[in-house]
């Protein structure tokens, strides 16, 4: 399978309580409140300053010699619930985060390669925060994706 393969399969998994899922090809530049919660595929870091200490292998050749032929992606699934400087504030927000995170891991498992796209399981690393999408910041998490794809 390939890399467009598994990003594609990525934007479709439905997670209970998200409004709104993006692939790569219709990542909005802007989102207005009755597109939240918003999931979008983003290939690589969020932002500017990564949100992740450990760099991935993202796109490093793992094996071209004798055996599979496999390649290491790193991507991001950024999850967005709420705009930040709502009257609401910040803890009105954290329930229903939470709550999309764990539908989340529940729908993920129930697709573990990811409609067969991927080798192994994919490894995923979790950042609640805020993050900023086009120019507005929001209340959401960041879920870091390590795959293995075989070519």
């Amino acid at each position: 399978m390939s890399f467009r393969t598994a990003l594609t399969n990525l934007a479709a998994l439905t997670v209970a309580g998200v409004t709104a899922n993006y692939g790569v090809e219709s990542v909005p530049d802007e989102l207005n409140r009755v597109q939240l919660p918003a999931l979008l595929v983003l290939p690589g870091d969020t932002q500017g300053n990564r949100l992740f200490r450990d760099r991935g292998e993202g796109f490093q050749a793992l094996a071209f010699s004798a055996g599979a032929q496999t390649v290491t992606y790193t991507v991001t699934h950024l999850l967005l619930v709420a705009p930040v400087g709502t009257r609401r504030g910040t803890r009105a927000h954290l329930p229903d985060l939470i709550d999309r995170m764990d539908a989340y891991f529940t729908a993920l498992g129930e697709n573990l390669l990811l409609g067969g796209a991927l080798r192994e399981p994919a490894q995923v690393k979790v950042e609640p925060g805020i993050f900023q999408h086009g120019l507005v910041a929001y209340h959401g998490c960041a879920f870091r994706h390590t795959w293995i794809i075989e070519v």
